[in-house]
């Protein structure tokens, strides 16, 4: 009967209709990943109309939430894969280890950002503002987030451990019931409606980390309470510095890879504040939390084009890997052509969901329909990445990601702000797209010549 099923899973892969097999197996990642978008821009909104000063404290603190989230989703994608081969080696008591020790590498990782939310997060902020009052709400809101991280990883780490069984329903709606408790309890919070007291920017924070707990707590109910292809099991359990060594190998260069973004924005803020802007930096950090909702659908879609590719690259059907391809990037294309509309007719309505007045208008409107010049070329350049990562050329991933958001975007717009003035800095973004792009057709023509002669 398994045979079966992967005999009929394989046909699948390399004769169902390209379209539909995309959106079939690339739809319930691009839910998911909205849904972890939507998880980032509630607290930006509430906050925004409640204090801009807040607004641009947490744009600043932002990116120590993404050094969280590389940490995490990095280690459990460790996890992941060494639990995922485990079973594909039907060595079950192996994938049960590796799934415990996933659990027990939540308490390395929460203890590194214990002590930062603990000491780091004052100096951390007073780096970016001279402005007492930002600076304070800063510390209020990443002291709450990072002390209490300890939820939000062992939830992301039991969601990676299932997917690795194949399980992708369970570990969505642990993020969806996150996402509507946050949703729920941040106006409650932050403004004091009812008789829930007034915490400002701090209950924006307090109604993260308790949507974080519930979506713990459903995770851990349904790990140790529903059967499994793994079990998690802390009798005679001992420390294996091999299955550490192993977790980490993976989950090593998955964390760096998902930290560029969090030294990204750490260099743009540098550059916005050393420009006298603090205001850029509340409309950087106002676009970098809707940009996700265009992105992260592309990046589900990734999901789902990824293992089309590989299948029919190890089939040698080139066809219809160029077929995966082209639809892929069609699919992407659309996705940002509606951000891209977004964000020239309605650039106004979308700021002023986060508050403010005419000043963050100003410098806004133009710099998200500059910005969203980047989102085309960004479409076909993910494209390329999951074209890269398919066939095992993933160091060609690794160096778009540096080159697009370090190595291209932050040179770039460090000498647009000392030679055309701070607004100019948003060009930076389409220059470092299109050079990303330049760079992903040289490997693509340089594979068409290399390894794709040699299919079908």
């Amino acid at each position: 009967m398994n045979e079966t099923k992967e005999m009929r899973q394989e046909n699948k892969m390399g004769t169902m209709p390209m379209v539909r097999l995309i959106l079939s197996m690339s739809l319930p990642a691009m839910f998911s990943m909205t849904i972890m978008a939507m998880y980032n821009v509630v607290d930006s909104i509430f906050i925004g109309n409640y204090d801009q000063a807040g607004l641009t404290a947490i744009s600043l603190a932002y990116p120590l939430q993404l050094f969280l989230i590389a940490a995490s989703v990095g280690t459990a994608i460790g996890v992941n894969s060494l639990v995922s081969r485990k079973l594909g080696e039907k060595n079950y008591d192996q994938a049960n280890a590796a799934a415990t020790h996933g659990l027990i590498t939540c308490a390395f990782t929460y203890s590194v950002f214990l002590l930062l939310g603990l000491f780091a997060v004052k100096p951390f902020m007073g780096l970016f503002s001279a402005d007492a009052h930002t600076v304070d709400c800063g510390v209020q809101y990443l002291r709450i987030v990072l002390c209490f991280s300890v939820f939000s990883t062992i939830q992301v780490m039991i969601e990676k451990t299932l997917q690795a069984t194949g399980n992708m329903i369970y570990p969505m709606l642990f993020q969806l019931l996150g996402a509507v408790i946050n949703i729920i309890f941040d106006p409650l919070l932050i403004f004091g409606i009812g008789f829930f007291p007034e915490f400002g920017v701090s209950g924006a924070a307090i109604a993260t980390v308790f949507g974080q707990f519930c979506g713990m707590l459903f995770a851990v109910i349904i790990l140790f309470r529903k059967n499994h292809e793994v079990k998690v099991s802390f009798k005679n359990f001992h420390l294996d510095g091999a299955m550490l060594k192993n977790i980490y190998a993976v989950g090593l260069p998955s964390i760096i890879m998902q930290s560029i973004g969090a030294i990204m924005m750490l260099g743009l803020n540098g550059i916005f504040m050393a420009a006298g802007s603090p205001v850029s930096v509340t409309v950087f950090g106002i676009y970098f939390k809707l940009q996700s909702f265009v992105f992260m659908p592309c990046f589900g879609l990734n999901q789902g084009v990824m293992p089309v590719i590989g299948y029919n690259y190890g089939a040698r059907n080139k066809q219809r890997v160029y077929s995966a391809l082209k639809c892929g990037i069609v699919i992407a294309l659309i996705i940002m052509s509606v951000g891209v509309l977004l964000m020239w007719l309605i650039p106004d309505k979308l700021i002023s969901m986060f508050g403010g007045g005419q000043e963050l208008m100003d410098v806004g409107v133009p710099a998200f329909r500059i910005v969203s010049l980047c989102f085309l070329p960004a479409a076909v350049g993910i494209m390329f990445t999951t074209l890269f990562q398919a066939v095992g050329k993933g160091i060609r991933s690794l160096l778009m990601s540096v080159g697009r958001q370090l190595l291209i975007l932050l040179p770039v717009a460090f000498l647009l702000s000392i030679t055309a003035g701070v607004q100019a800095v948003w060009f930076a973004f389409p220059i470092a797209e299109i050079g990303c792009l330049i760079l992903a057709f040289c490997f693509f023509f340089d594979l068409v010549k290399r390894d794709f002669r040699k299919l079908s």
